[in-house]
């Protein structure tokens, strides 16, 4: 190839969520899927953290003109094929963000990111019913686990059966779709009564259930946001919501299949498990 020939440009995926300085979730973690997955990854930092395989040593939110600045620098010249959020900590942010999303006509994928892998809060409790109110109804997929759940609709899922309830719950919140994570689902509530990571899909009329081994492995930090940024990938290349939610899930069950320890706790998915990267 010579060095006057170019390439197009590959989908571009656009991430607004915070920072993790320890590499295994947030921003980081985004675009390293961004990458493994083909598309051209860019940010919006919301938050800085300090945080490690421990957990969540101290969080600083950025100012709303800065996260409104950058996300007008990159769409306004470079473009976008898709959104994803992820922490916003505060109802001034969320609301900035819901705006911001509604006035970009690309798909959005929102993660509503209510608390870390470590169990430590990334969202006041005053910013729920923005994300209520303002961010999920510009959602075209959002994608809560089963504890992000209860903190929007209070609605307790400990069965498959309960998973239809919940994306009912959220639905009514007005996103176009809902993937209600089940991960956190214990292996014998399931209908099949096997241990599987089990995630269900719908709009409301259309159903999905998306089934995958259960690996025995601690180390699953940036889970979420690595399933969230896959299905933005998957959306900015064309997919339908239920072939690039089908095509995250997979990413992401090899993902936590490599995950690998670092540090004293709980070690990140490998997201470059494909290319035989990160703990491989």
């Amino acid at each position: 190839m010579s060095v006057s020939s170019r390439a197009s440009a590959p989908p571009r995926v656009l991430t607004v969520a915070g920072s993790d300085s320890g590499g295994g979730a947030g921003i980081q973690a985004d675009l390293k899927t961004m990458l493994a997955l083909g598309v051209h990854g860019m940010s919006v930092l919301t938050a800085v953290t300090a945080q490690n395989s421990l957990g969540v040593q101290g969080a600083w939110e950025l100012p709303v003109e800065a996260v409104r600045a950058q996300y007008r620098s990159v769409v306004d010249d470079i473009g976008v094929d898709a959104v994803k959020t992820g922490m916003l900590s505060s109802a001034e942010l969320v609301e900035t963000v819901a705006e911001l999303i509604g006035g970009t006509a690309v798909p959005s994928v929102v993660d509503p990111v209510g608390v870390s892998k470590h169990g430590d809060s990334l969202l006041a409790a005053s910013a729920l019913d923005s994300v209520r109110t303002k961010l999920l109804p510009v959602a075209t997929v959002a994608t809560p686990n089963l504890d992000e759940v209860v903190q929007l609709t209070g609605v307790e899922v400990e069965s498959e059966d309960g998973m239809r309830r919940a994306a009912a719950a959220v639905l009514a919140y007005g996103p176009t779709w809902v993937l209600i994570k089940g991960g956190h689902l214990s292996g014998d509530a399931g209908r099949a009564g096997t241990d599987q990571a089990v995630d269900f899909l719908t709009d409301g009329s259309e159903e999905h259930w998306l089934r995958a081994p259960r690996f025995d492995n601690r180390h699953t930090h940036g889970t979420g946001c690595a399933l969230a940024s896959a299905i933005a990938s998957g959306l900015a290349k064309g997919q339908s919501v239920p072939e690039a939610v089908a095509a995250a899930k997979e990413y992401v069950t090899g993902a936590i299949a490599g995950g690998f320890a670092l540090g004293g706790g709980i070690g990140p998915v490998d997201h470059g498990w494909r290319f035989g990267a990160g703990g491989a």
